[in-house]
């Protein structure tokens, strides 16, 4: 398995351990690249891309935007505008950002703390 794809895969087992918590939680960019084994920044492009595949694997394979539990460290404490860009992309129509965070956040949530 390449680096990249041990990436990935460390990320998404990451978000999956968050997401079946009992009190599901968010995790920030910088804390999610801190668990990585490749150096990356928070604010690095191949981030968007990793954080992008694993969300339409996800999103594809019936589990929502696993991605969802992923924010801003201050600020709005929200995906980035990349999230929503993906979402778009993968069909998903929304209006308020903010409530469709909640959906797919809850979505997620829901999936993995029952399976």
């Amino acid at each position: 398995m390449s680096d990249w794809n041990t990436a990935k895969e460390t990320a998404r087992g990451i978000l999956v351990r968050h997401a079946k918590r009992r009190a599901a939680q968010t995790i920030t960019y910088g804390d999610l690249v801190a668990q990585l084994p490749i150096s990356l920044e928070a604010n690095d492009p191949r981030l968007s891309v990793m954080l992008d595949e694993i969300s339409k694997e996800e999103y594809k394979a019936g589990r929502g935007f696993l991605t969802v539990l992923v924010v801003h460290k201050s600020g709005d404490l929200m995906p980035g505008q990349g999230f929503f860009k993906m979402a778009t992309e993968c069909g998903a129509v929304f209006i308020d950002r903010e409530r469709f965070w909640c959906d797919a956040f809850k979505k997620v949530i829901t999936y993995w703390q029952n399976n």
